[in-house]
């Protein structure tokens, strides 16, 4: 017998009523569920562009530091035409009277460089506090959702190899090196007799330019060349000043406070502008304490450094030049020397060293005994 037809619509009624009920029910009880997903999503997605723009102000700090380093040592190439501390060059009565004019395009490149390169830290900086800000924030979202949290990431682990920081002290140097050097040009006029005003001028290029080389060897922005031509120069200053009696630090090629003292009061002594380098002035003044002391010290740095090269070569731990010049791969081969003897490696001729040097030697010397003679019977 079948159903009246009204009461088969209302079992269908009854029926699609009650599929709406549960599709709704169901809805309902998975709507935070939803938005929950959503807000994951979000979160999710924030943090995703925030590590790429941190990876991004990385690349652009990379490439500032480089256009730094490259900007800044042209920069000093260019200086060293006049301050003569890697090269020895000879500047023309033009020269001085332009007061370094051919200067002024590469100073410009390198304070924008140092201008970009501060901008790009500063880029780094806030892209790295902004993805910290999006982890704390999908880590706050995955709580909320009973999930496991996010991984710790570390941005700094994942910087790309860059430059220290340089010391706020050396850039300081070089700011007032440069300002002495600015007050120099301006000081030179035509009435400036041509021997003051080389002084002068060479004074100001050397200050400047060795305070550029600080900032570029702790920037690590120098050549090995380059940094290798610093170095004997500052061996073979500290080296003079010694002999001179103004210098009694450790002979290590660092041109750090104890020797900028030693050169001020060698410039002292001579009246000289106490820069605390080395310039022409100042290497004839010490040339000439070396020389009145009757070239003896001057003759016997030279043969006590041939005398030690030539021993260092006997026991094949020097394949150098026996020439008397000092150089840092020369203190380097005394230090392997001394390792060798059992000694403290500390790359100066000290009593203990010397001691060695005259076993080393004698031993050397001593022929050694001749077989006796078998008898017969």
């Amino acid at each position: 017998m079948s159903c009246p037809a009204d009461a088969t619509a209302v079992v269908e009624m009854r029926r699609r009523v009650g599929i709406l009920v549960i599709a709704t029910m169901l809805a309902v009880a998975g709507c935070g569920g939803g938005d929950g997903d959503a807000q994951m999503r979000l979160a999710e997605k924030r943090l995703s562009d925030k590590q790429q723009a941190f990876a991004e102000a990385q690349a652009e700090l990379a490439g500032q530091i480089d256009a730094f380093c490259r900007s800044s040592v042209g920069y000093v190439t260019a200086l060293d035409r006049y301050g003569d501390v890697l090269n020895e060059t000879a500047p023309t009565v033009g020269d001085v009277k332009d007061a370094g004019a051919d200067l002024a395009e590469p100073r410009a490149d390198v304070i924008a460089a140092a201008e970009h390169l501060a901008s790009a830290r500063e880029g780094v900086a806030t892209a790295e506090k902004e993805l910290a800000e999006a982890t704390a924030a999908l880590a706050s979202e995955r709580a909320e959702a009973s999930l496991s949290p996010v991984p710790s990431l570390s941005p700094s682990a994942a910087s790309p190899s860059v430059v220290a920081s340089v010391p706020s002290a050396t850039v300081n140097r070089v700011k007032q090196a440069d300002a002495d050097f600015t007050a120099a040009q301006e000081g030179l006029t035509d009435q400036t007799p041509l021997r003051q005003a080389s002084e002068r001028f060479n004074a100001a290029a050397v200050a400047l330019e060795m305070s550029w080389l600080r900032l570029l060897a702790e920037a690590g922005c120098l050549s090995e060349d380059q940094d290798r031509l610093a170095r004997d120069y500052t061996l073979a200053t500290q080296k003079s000043l010694a002999e001179a009696g103004y210098y009694e630090g450790k002979v290590d090629g660092v041109y750090g406070p104890t020797t900028v003292a030693a050169v001020q009061s060698l410039q002292k002594a001579h009246d000289l502008p106490e820069t605390g380098t080395v310039d022409k002035a100042t290497d004839a003044a010490l040339q000439a304490e070396l020389q009145a002391k009757g070239g003896a010290a001057a003759d016997e740095a030279i043969s006590s450094t041939a005398a030690l090269q030539q021993t260092l070569k006997l026991t094949g731990f020097w394949t150098g030049p026996v020439d008397g010049i000092w150089t840092s791969e020369l203190t380097e081969a005394l230090k392997s020397f001394q390792k060798a003897l059992g000694l403290e490696p500390t790359g100066t001729v000290d009593a203990a060293t010397i001691a060695a040097v005259e076993r080393a030697v004698a031993e050397r010397s001593t022929p050694s005994p001749a077989p006796s003679a078998s008898t017969g019977g």
